[in-house]
């Protein structure tokens, strides 16, 4: 496979379960079966509930809440399926339960709720208000704005306008560092989550954003493609879940190894070249991270030290992980283990039982993404 300039150039989403031998019929068929599996399949395996004809929320099955992590995650899911009604559900709960309007913390979202909306927490999660302005400005894109709140395109503006200037006026704290760009584990602290960085999502920021803070994005994302190498490691390609601005893991209340949250740099950094193009690094890390499990079994995936060392502690969410590592062959597909990589992804089915949530959030980005339908949706001409 030639060098990939970036769909953001070319127009063109590789699809590369196709490249590696599927066929269009049965690439689609297993999306269309997974996105069924996963909103509207039976008690052990879906993540989506409706409360009402407006009301809708994702159910993080493992702890039994709702974050804006999988609220943000369903709209994604959403938007690039074309679920309009759905998405709005989601939205609507969203603003409805999580939203805060005083505080230090207003303008953000409450990174934990109830099923039934209470708040359980009173501070944000940045990857959750991330997601949320890329999903709105694709669902205005898409489908055009209309009333409060779903006047799609002013939300996310407003959301990314607080994101960067809170704290200005003593007002609490942004969720950006202003001075080095890079996006902060929490607003107020001043350490950052490796997972976090989504840098083909600033540059579309850079485009669509408040025109004052198109700078800002342009530079976040040149800033976290300059962090990224550091907080990998240079030879697992292992991040730590938390690590400080300089990419030395921070090891607070033992966040500073691989686990979880980790899991979804692999897949940052896939879709990053699929959209605005292959670079070195990203096709090195890529196949750093991929030969790292190539011969481990996902029964037997663990927590690690960046350096690889393994604990006895067992992963949460194997498939997750797979799934992660399958998407990072957008980065390199002709590397040694882009194919194989793929391949135990493909032959692995949604998770059913209590820890599916997450799992199941990175199968489908995944499978979207290797097949050339996680899309970019631009402005209508004359909009």
């Amino acid at each position: 496979m030639t060098t990939h300039k970036g769909a953001y150039y070319s127009g063109e989403y590789r699809n590369l379960f196709q490249y590696y031998g599927y066929s269009t019929e049965e690439i689609n068929q297993r999306i269309a079966v997974t996105w069924n599996q996963l909103f509207h399949g039976d008690d052990d395996t879906r993540i989506y509930y409706e409360v009402n004809d407006t009301l809708a929320y994702m159910l993080d099955t493992g702890n039994v809440d709702v974050r804006t992590e999988g609220m943000s995650y369903g709209m994604m899911m959403a938007v690039q399926m074309n679920d309009q009604a759905m998405f709005d559900k989601l939205w609507n709960w969203t603003m409805t339960y999580m939203y805060m309007d005083s505080g230090e913390n207003a303008g953000y979202f409450a990174w934990s709720c109830k099923p039934d909306g209470t708040k359980l927490a009173y501070g944000p999660a940045p990857d959750g208000e991330e997601y949320f302005a890329m999903a709105l400005f694709f669902a205005s894109h898409r489908w055009g704005d209309r009333t409060n709140p779903f006047n799609y395109g002013e939300q996310a503006r407003k959301l990314l306008h607080d994101c960067v200037h809170k704290g200005e006026n003593n007002d609490g704290y942004p969720m950006w560092n202003p001075d080095n760009y890079l996006i902060k584990f929490i607003p107020n602290c001043e350490f950052t989550d490796p997972s976090y960085h989504l840098p083909h999502f600033y540059e579309l920021f850079s485009l669509w954003a408040n025109k004052e803070d198109r700078s800002f994005w342009k530079n976040a994302a040149t800033a976290s493609r300059h962090y990224l190498p550091k907080a990998c490691h240079p030879i697992t390609g292992l991040a730590p879940e938390y690590s400080f601005y300089d990419g030395k893991p921070n090891h607070i209340r033992g966040f500073g190894h691989f686990f979880s949250d980790s899991y979804r740099v692999a897949a940052n950094i896939g879709l990053d070249s699929e959209w605005f193009g292959e670079n070195d690094w990203a096709q090195e890390e890529a196949e750093k991270i991929q030969s790292f499990f190539a011969n481990i079994e996902p029964d037997d995936y663990r927590r690690y030290t960046i350096e690889g060392e393994p604990f006895e502690e067992k992963s949460l969410h194997p498939v997750g992980l797979l799934a992660t590592n399958a998407m990072a062959a957008l980065a390199s597909p002709d590397g040694p283990n882009a194919k194989s990589s793929v391949e135990l992804f493909w032959n692995t089915p949604v998770r059913k039982g209590e820890r599916r949530y997450y799992d199941n959030c990175l199968y489908l980005f995944a499978m979207l993404a290797l097949s050339g339908q996680f899309n970019m949706y631009f402005p209508k001409q004359g909009s």
